[in-house]
């Protein structure tokens, strides 16, 4: 069996005195679609924050493609690696979040192209072929020459989730892409997102969808006060919940 696309061990992260995560373990394989529901406060969103390492993490580690990110071990102390390693890293996922972070004076192409370029240290003409390509996977290459406030919300973010896959990552993370959207704009992001999986990208998204979590997942996983309270594959723990928690959890959501 080939080996998990990332690993996450024991990882404990606090801020101040407030412990967020307190010790979550998961393995997530290529091609799995990983949905984490839970409560506000739950540690959901500082999970996938973690991953993509714009938080530090105080205890754990975590492994992509067999190789630790983020920290390495000197004397038995942990030690944060330097800010271009950490970029090195930080590259092997994509990560799409609430609001859309585009820049409001690029086009949506130059919005795209402008990682290929600085990061990825493409030509021009790749960049921009590059681009166009995951434009018009996402709906959106009619679109290539609109600046963001020429766009709805919807394409906003579909132009978000063009210019992180662009990138190449290993493992695409996303954090409640839809909650800045007008009801009738989430599905045709969702609907993206489940393109995606279909074509066997690796995810892990937080979202309070449960519908789509139901629908597209490969394992859902049941966040409660910083642990992983269940998980298991969508029709499990939706249908059969083992503990009160993700019961009234599961009663008080839409699904």
């Amino acid at each position: 069996m080939a080996n998990p696309l990332m690993v996450i061990e024991n990882l404990h992260k606090k801020f101040d005195k407030m412990e967020v995560l307190k010790g979550v373990d998961l393995t997530i394989n290529t091609s799995d679609v990983v949905s984490i529901i839970g409560s506000s406060g739950s540690g959901k969103t500082t999970l996938l924050r973690c991953v993509n390492l714009l938080e530090e993490f105080h205890e754990g580690r975590i492994l992509i493609d067999g190789e630790e990110i983020g920290y390495t071990k000197k004397n038995d102390k942990r030690h944060r690696l330097s800010s271009s390693i950490l970029a090195q890293h930080r590259a092997l996922t994509g990560m799409v979040f609430q609001t859309f972070n585009l820049f409001p004076h690029l086009t949506a192409l130059k919005n795209v192209t402008l990682g290929l370029r600085k990061v990825k240290r493409m030509k021009k003409e790749e960049a921009i072929e590059t681009a166009r390509h995951w434009l018009n996977r996402v709906g959106l290459l009619n679109w290539q020459d609109h600046h963001p406030g020429q766009l709805s919300g919807g394409q906003q973010q579909r132009v978000a989730i063009a210019r992180a896959i662009a990138m190449n990552p290993k493992l695409m993370l996303f954090d409640e892409v839809t909650s800045a959207l007008d009801p009738e704009l989430v599905n045709e992001v969702l609907s993206v997102i489940k393109d995606l999986a279909d074509d066997g990208m690796t995810m892990l998204l937080v979202t309070h969808e449960m519908h789509f979590a139901y629908d597209v997942s490969t394992t859902v996983i049941f966040m409660n006060e910083g642990k992983i309270g269940e998980q298991g594959p969508p029709s499990e723990l939706f249908q059969n919940p083992k503990s009160q928690r993700l019961a009234e959890f599961i009663k008080n959501s839409t699904f």
